[in-house]
């Protein structure tokens, strides 16, 4: 039989179980009746600075965890009476102490926000923020992290930073509002996510994932001193951004003071530029590259500054390196630096500020609010090759500019078709409309390699020569451009062949009457001494002045008008000894030397050559 001691041991440990079973069901009574919905309320207010009202009678629920269920919350901003709520939530599930319940006290250890819908409002710097909240427990100690700061800006004293215990909250199915036209427009949708802040000085962090424009995306931020950070000390952050068009990484060190930085380094990776930057909505999208990009940088930013040194950078699989600064000082940002490309392709890289590179059938206005309207350009850019539709060349030296609606890229130097090359573009978008200008100078370059990579493959010379087109005209497309343009066309080329043309066929078929089409008598070459050609060109018509290939035995000559609306042919021309003058068919006459002489009709595709008979 057990001793006295022990009968009073199990007496003793029957009783206080019998009493911790009586008050834990008094608990919901208890807390029922002293926990009241606005002591619930007084406490949320109070750590979160917000005006907060709850329209639901608060239910207490014990297991498996004590907690306060809450219906119909709102927190407003208690300086615009007025004003929507800046949340509002369904429903919030608040974990409480158990012991603080039974002593009349209010003690959370996290919550959850049900179906909540944050505002949020656009910032003088454009930013979409809810309004910040004049007080609360929070915002008194990012105050006092204010004062250690400015007692030491350089090393102040976490130590004596608020240790107030914080917990957790989590949001669950929610979604980010702001005001357009009077009405709420959802940002993000099915928003989920959670804080974790143990102690007010101590390290925090929070994750969420949502639907933004379309597209699931998750965000995770981290930081080992948020107090520091909210008061405007320099703290350790990471930043990790996850979405199907982009992703975007940071590690290093921030501050949110008034002289805010970032210092660390930047990953940044796309499976489509032209994809991200619509889903973007940055308004630069219709000609830039489909492929994947990928930047890697020591980046630094300031107010008003951001740098990226020693950035690695890949765009379309084509590995490149420099260094980018942006300037945020004027009215529209400044893009400048140097960057290295093994491999580039210029048109799609064009088509990122102007319009000449869209893909065919897309008009300018497709591409009106691009680099032009968004920031000024000052880039300097080398490439070892470089593409520019079916044009290859190495040894690339360009710049590109764009500021006050003037876009220019120019190749100050260029090796292509086993010569150099020189190319300039400028756009100036002005009131009445944009203007263009294209010039090209391509020297000691080869005829056939030349003409291969403009679309001519007949009566092209082979030999090496000098190309030199000059384009002005209104527009912001090629087809706009040329249908318009005014300028001049030159090229001359040294001995080699005229590629397209048997000769001795041609004046076979001239002089048996009929046209004919050139197709016909496409099968040859023709050995030459040289080739000139210079033509005028005025609305988009080429007026040949002189086009002249000319070899020991013969003398191929033609003149006439080439439109470019509409592809058509309307050009005379002849054959003559070398020491002949060539004449056109209307001023020959009976002294003119014997010559064969033709019209040429058509199209620039198919053209036909309509013999002319001469006077013996």
């Amino acid at each position: 039989m057990p001793s006295p001691s022990i009968r009073r041991g199990i007496w003793m440990i029957g009783v206080a179980a019998v009493i911790t079973a009586l008050a834990f069901a008094a608990l919901p009574y208890i807390a029922s009746t002293r926990i009241v919905r606005d002591r619930i309320a007084w406490e949320m207010g109070a750590w979160s600075g917000y005006r907060v009202t709850i329209e639901g009678t608060p239910r207490i629920v014990v297991w498996p965890t004590f907690r306060a269920v809450l219906t119909d919350v709102t927190l407003s901003d208690w300086r615009e009476v007025d004003a929507p709520p800046v949340i509002e939530a369904e429903r919030v599930e608040i974990d409480l102490s158990a012991m603080a319940a039974l002593g009349g006290d209010v003690v959370f250890s996290s919550a959850q926000l049900i179906r909540p819908t944050l505002r949020v409002k656009r910032t003088e710097k454009g930013l979409l923020l809810p309004p910040m909240p004049s007080g609360g427990r929070i915002a008194r100690s990012i105050d006092t992290a204010r004062d250690l700061i400015a007692a030491d800006p350089t090393n102040p004293d976490a130590s004596k930073l608020p240790s107030d215990p914080f917990g957790s909250v989590e949001l669950k199915d929610g979604r980010v509002v702001t005001s357009v036209d009077g009405k709420d427009t959802e940002i993000l949708t099915s928003l989920n996510g959670r804080a974790n802040w143990a102690t007010l000085n101590g390290g925090g962090q929070f994750s969420a994932t949502g639907i933004w424009r379309g597209e699931s995306v998750s965000l995770d931020l981290a930081s080992t001193k948020p107090l520091l950070l909210f008061a405007g000390a320099a703290a350790p952050v990471t930043v990790s951004f996850k979405a199907a068009p982009a992703t975007f990484s940071f590690d290093g060190t921030a501050s949110l003071a008034q002289n805010a930085f970032l210092d660390g380094t930047a990953k940044f990776s796309a499976p489509s530029l032209r994809r991200m930057l619509e889903w973007s909505q940055a308004g630069m999208a219709p000609g830039a590259p489909t492929g994947p990009v990928s930047v890697s940088s020591k980046i630094t930013a300031g107010v008003g500054r951001v740098k990226f040194d020693s950035a690695q950078i890949v765009l379309n699989n084509n590995p490149g390196m420099g260094v980018l600064d942006f300037s945020f000082a004027d009215i529209r940002p400044i893009m400048s630096g140097t960057l290295a490309f093994e491999k580039l392709d210029l048109r799609s890289f064009l088509g990122t500020f102007t319009p000449l590179a869209l893909p065919k059938g897309q008009g300018a206005s497709n591409a009106d609010a691009n680099f032009t309207n968004r920031l000024d350009l000052d880039l300097r850019l080398s490439a070892a090759h470089a593409t520019a539709g079916a044009i290859e060349l190495t040894d690339v030296a360009a710049t590109a500019q764009v500021k006050n609606g003037l876009a220019a890229f120019d190749i100050s130097d260029a090796a292509a078709f086993g010569g150099t090359v020189q190319a300039s573009l400028r756009m100036d978008r002005k009131p009445q409309g944009a203007q263009t200008e294209i010039r090209l100078l391509a020297s000691n370059v080869d005829g056939a390699a030349f003409g291969a990579a403009a679309g001519m493959t007949r009566l092209v010379p082979t030999g090496k020569g000098t190309v030199s087109v000059i384009l002005k005209g209104p527009g912001m497309t090629w087809d706009s451009i040329l249908e318009n343009a005014d300028g001049s066309i030159s090229a001359s080329f040294g001995a080699g062949t005229l590629t397209g043309l048997n000769l001795p066929a041609f004046v076979k078929r001239n002089e048996q009457g009929g046209f004919f089409a050139l197709d016909d008598v496409a099968d040859g070459t023709v050995a030459i001494d040289g080739a000139e050609l210079k033509a005028t060109i005025s609305k988009g018509v080429a007026k040949i002045d002189k086009a002249e290939a000319a070899s020991a035995k013969n003398k191929i000559w033609l003149t006439g008008i080439v439109p470019y609306t509409g592809r058509g042919l309307a050009l005379s021309g002849g054959i003559v000894q070398p020491n002949q003058t060539a004449a056109p068919a209307d001023e020959q006459s009976a002294t003119t030397p014997k010559q064969a002489s033709f019209f040429v009709g058509g199209t620039w595709g198919t053209p036909f050559i309509s013999p002319i008979r001469t006077v013996p």
